[in-house]
């Protein structure tokens, strides 16, 4: 996925010039929906229920971290989730199981890093209902499916709907292709939790629907990608040139947060979902290269020794896990 143009981070005259598109998009992605929503269009109800993590705009949000984060609550609360994702990067078109160990190339990069995080059954493809049906298929002791991304798939019936937003993707508000939006702000007053992700106040005169709870993503450690079990703090590389390399939806959040630790930074943006090469890393030798893990899944195998992993784990708001339980439990609180 290429990095979000500059002329959606304002209404200018490329935007303007693409409004009235923009228009027709949200008018054809309304009816789609409002079609779902009185049974013209059908979606599909599995035998356990589904919970959709996603957001309305195009770019990261955090939903990776998001789901994780989800996954271990529910397993805390007695729940046996199983996580469905369309495997973007991959080249899975049917259905497949991705292994903890898979290739990206295949399964694509967030399927292969939840897989490993998570340790649950995960299943890729385009056809959301599908795959999660093929999921149970195989994993019957899987009672509720965890859709990444799949605000909009709404051919896959949910009972929660939980919204990552990060202001600042929101760019302009208008829907694509004038700006960033697949809906407009207004769908997350029909979702069920609003999970944001950076400065509200970034977000001009958005109105968030309540519930909404605070998210950020920390780490403190540096992991080797050559030896796992080799590990530092910032510390270690304080005083020293870094590059941080980083092929995700908004690559300058994870440059701010290693500078904020201190370091001395060398920026290397790459598109969202890219098919790193050895070439992409052949370059400042002896100096280190820090990366996320949707980055260090694909670049293990062929990265230069000094070459470390960054993992972050969510932190979301005291009450989003209780009000997503409740919900799943159809209005009765978590035991």
């Amino acid at each position: 996925m290429p990095s979000a143009p500059a002329f959606w981070r304002e209404r200018g005259a490329r935007a303007w010039l693409l409004f009235p598109v923009s228009l027709l998009f949200g008018l054809l992605a309304g009816l789609r929906r409002g079609f779902y929503r009185i049974g013209l269009l059908r979606a599909v109800r599995l035998p356990v229920p589904v919970i959709v993590v996603g957001n309305i705009a195009v770019g990261g949000s955090g939903k990776t971290p998001t789901v994780d984060w989800l996954v271990a609550r529910l397993k805390a609360s007695g729940w046996q989730p199983g996580v469905v994702s369309r495997g973007h990067g991959g080249t899975v078109d049917e259905f497949a199981s991705v292994p903890a160990d898979g290739d990206p190339a295949v399964f694509g990069d967030e399927p292969v890093l939840l897989a490993r995080l998570t340790g649950c059954p995960v299943f890729v493809g385009r056809d959301r209902p599908r795959v999660a049906r093929a999921l149970l298929d195989r994993h019957p002791e899987c009672d509720v499916i965890v859709s990444d991304d799949g605000m909009q798939h709404y051919r896959l019936a949910r009972d929660v709907e939980v919204a990552v937003v990060d202001p600042a993707t929101l760019g302009n508000r208008w829907l694509l292709p004038a700006g960033p939006l697949r809906e407009p702000v207004s769908r997350l007053k029909a979702v069920d939790v609003v999970l944001l992700h950076g400065d509200a106040r970034s977000a001009r005169g958005a109105v968030w629907p309540a519930p909404t709870f605070a998210m950020h993503l920390s780490g403190s450690l540096f992991r080797r990608l050559a030896t796992p079990a080799d590990r530092c703090d910032a510390a270690a590389f304080v005083g020293r040139r870094v590059h941080a390399i980083a092929g995700i939806g908004r690559p300058e959040r994870f440059f701010d947060q290693l500078m904020a630790m201190g370091l001395d930074v060398v920026p290397h943006p790459f598109p969202d979902h890219h098919r790193f090469t050895a070439a992409d890393l052949d370059f400042a030798p002896g100096e280190p290269k820090l990366m996320t893990s949707k980055d260090a899944v694909k670049c293990a195998p062929f990265a230069p020794a000094d070459t470390w992993e960054f993992p972050v784990q969510a932190e979301i708001g005291s009450g989003a896990a209780e009000r997503i339980l409740e919900k799943l439990n159809n209005g009765r609180p978590p035991a």
